[in-house]
């Protein structure tokens, strides 16, 4: 009788989580194909469709796939490894608040890629293939630091402690960012100054597959680590207690995390929010199960952040908002909101 009973809830969850990942991946279509109409060179959905059927002219290949396709799909990695890498930070700190951008991260990944980018010109593919090599070293020095400092002997790793000192920590290397980039020729400063701000630069291909083996190794495993973040939720005692080598899978998670980070960084800038906003909105609609909330914090951070790119590309034309304004105007509210509902 009990089993009779609980079948069909968990039957029907199951397809309640499979109908709300394919309705996030319908958007993403949607959001896509809009998106290809947006810009300065207008083509509509008609053009689009010869454009890809090879029909098109040159110019609507040029526009088309020279610059839009690449930009698109550099978002909807991007927002994935946000989302993903904030979902992850938020289950080892237990704390709603955490994320790359308001821990630091992604501000130590960024400082990283702005001294390469002032000193060595990227404009060769080499470059272009070290820049999240680089972005990774300056995110993990930070991951490192702050883990260091928020890491006490007698109570062990706090969570409010951790974002304090991240926030703390990002706030210094940004003002290291500006002291330096004070010290560059007109060019490279207004390069850095929108870089700063959230905007996609890497807008071709060779950014494609810099970023790609990244996003391509680090989502599966973190889908494969999803069973053992949901140990870790239970707290380090009960974890430890039930056989899990706590200090190893949390290293192991961080790293995966800082990776994602510092990887999309690398191609995208300074863009916050997307790895806060995403697993609350995957949380509210999926549940705590890490099986499932990983994948659709992928989904919507992918379908959020092509989203803002979309917005910027189109609302102030011929001119353009950064995404990572974009994303913040919708991000800082939330995280005001979020801040005040925490008890910590």
């Amino acid at each position: 009788m009990s089993r009779a009973l609980h079948s069909p809830t968990g039957k029907q969850r199951r397809t309640r989580e499979a109908a709300i990942l394919t309705s996030l991946a319908v958007l993403i279509v949607v959001i896509f194909i809009v998106s290809m109409n947006t810009g300065l060179m207008r083509l509509s959905p008609l053009d689009v469709l010869h454009t890809v059927l090879g029909e098109g002219t040159q110019q609507q290949k040029l526009i088309l796939f020279d610059f839009r396709l690449p930009r698109i799909v550099i978002s909807l990695l991007v927002g994935a490894g946000f989302a993903v890498s904030g979902c992850i930070l938020q289950s080892l700190s237990r704390n709603a608040l955490a994320e790359p951008s308001t821990l630091g991260i992604n501000a130590g990944a960024g400082f990283a890629v702005i001294i390469f980018i002032s000193f060595v010109p990227a404009t060769s593919a080499a470059p272009i293939f070290v820049l999240p090599l680089l972005a990774l070293a300056g995110a993990s020095l930070t991951a490192a630091l702050i883990y260091f400092l928020s890491f006490r002997r007698e109570d062990g790793l706090s969570p409010t402690r951790m974002i304090l000192i991240g926030i703390a920590v990002g706030a210094g290397i940004y003002a290291f960012q500006l002291i330096l980039s004070l010290r560059l020729d007109p060019q490279n400063y207004q390069f850095v100054a929108i870089w700063m701000a959230g905007k996609i630069w890497g807008g071709d291909w060779r950014f494609v597959l810099a970023l790609t083996p990244w996003i391509a190794i680090l989502l599966p495993f973190a889908f494969y680590k999803a069973r053992v973040l949901n140990v870790l939720n239970l707290g380090d005692q009960t974890s430890a207690g039930l056989g899990m080598p706590v200090e190893k899978e949390r290293i192991l998670l961080l790293a995966a995390a800082v990776a994602l980070s510092g990887s999309c960084v690398a191609v995208s800038g300074g863009i916050g929010f997307v790895g806060l906003i995403a697993p609350h909105l995957a949380r509210r609609l999926v549940g705590p199960k890490h099986q499932v909330l990983l994948p659709a914090c992928a989904l919507i951070g992918a379908l959020l952040l092509l989203t803002a790119d979309t917005i910027g590309r189109w609302i102030l034309q011929p001119a353009e908002i950064p995404t990572g304004i974009v994303v913040a105007l919708i991000g800082a509210p939330y995280f005001l909101y979020l801040l005040a509902k925490s008890k910590a």
